[in-house]
């Protein structure tokens, strides 16, 4: 039944590519094939359901947001992030500054770029890129997670809006330490290699409340976890979140790799691979799969039927 489910959403998504086009803004991730499409899903119960490209690599990118966000909450505390990142959906494109320099001095929520980088901010002092990568792989159940150099430096040669906030947030005394070691360590993380398999295990480990299904082990604090569910259903889909969540209704994160991650609480995480994305820069294919199965399957939020 959900194996069936998944290949007809599947083949609904893969109608929309056309729609769509790759990044090239960051030219390695130009390189992808606008056609690959992959679905997976990890049930709690331990099904493992795979449709199309799921073992095809690519970068993590916007999704690593979810990580650096639930490291900090768990090192740093709320009280401390908050106090440095708002929690309001911005409304404006992913990596815009328009609200950082006109509305607030600091970033509005940790899904768009000035709001991540101000979190990766609080983290160069305690870890490394080392460390967080170890811990990205605990999360996402992924061993073979590794960072893709050719994009790490792609996004490094071309990413100068990046560094222009982190010298904007430095100004504003919001960013403390080395803005340029913070956004190396930013351009690492959104360069970690991964699949769709790997997205739907961190899926699965923040709808299981942050304890790993495999064994028991709590990975993240509960009240960690429903922070970041939370802001991934207001604001994990760019600008295009509220429409996300009025249609889909799954806490999600997207990336311009061309990934999505969902969570639905307490039964399954979802990975979804598709690298032509919409005019907001989520995976065109991936968004419908989300929303046939969101349907087909009741997994809305507020769906009476999603128990």
């Amino acid at each position: 039944m959900l194996q069936k489910t998944a290949q007809c959403a599947l083949e609904y998504g893969r109608q929309f590519i056309p729609q769509g086009a790759v990044a090239d803004y960051i030219p390695e991730l130009g390189k992808a094939d606008p056609n690959q499409l992959g679905l997976c899903l990890f049930t709690k119960d331990g099904q493992k359901i795979m449709c199309g490209d799921v073992d095809q690599r690519f970068t993590i990118q916007s999704i690593c947001k979810v990580i650096s966000l639930a490291t900090a909450l768990q090192c740093e505390g709320f009280d401390k992030v908050f106090a440095k990142v708002m929690m309001e959906p911005s409304g404006d494109a992913f990596n815009s500054i328009l609200k950082l320099d006109l509305a607030s001095n600091r970033p509005y929520n940790p899904m768009i770029n000035a709001g991540a980088i101000e979190v990766v901010s609080m983290l160069t002092p305690r870890f490394t890129f080392e460390q967080l990568l170890e811990y990205a792989r605990i999360l996402c159940m992924d061993d073979d997670i590794v960072l893709d150099e050719a994009v790490y430096h792609s996004e490094k040669a071309t990413g100068d809006r990046n560094r222009a906030i982190a010298y904007l947030l430095k100004s504003k005394g919001v960013l403390e330490g080395d803005e340029l070691k913070t956004v190396d360590l930013y351009f690492r993380m959104c360069s970690l290699s991964v699949n769709a398999r790997s997205l739907a295990g961190l899926g699965l480990t923040i709808a299981n409340g942050g304890v790993d299904p495999n064994n028991g082990v709590r990975l993240l604090d509960e009240r960690v976890v429903r922070v970041v569910k939370t802001l991934m259903l207001t604001c994990g889909m760019y600008d295009g979140s509220g429409e996300f969540a009025v249609r889909v209704g799954i806490p999600a994160k997207s990336g311009v790799g061309g990934g999505i991650m969902g969570c639905v609480e307490n039964r399954m995480g979802i990975g979804t691979y598709g690298p032509a994305l919409d005019e907001k820069g989520n995976s065109i294919g991936g968004r419908q799969m989300l929303e046939y199965l969101s349907r087909e399957l009741h997994l809305h939020i507020f769906d009476s039927l999603n128990a």
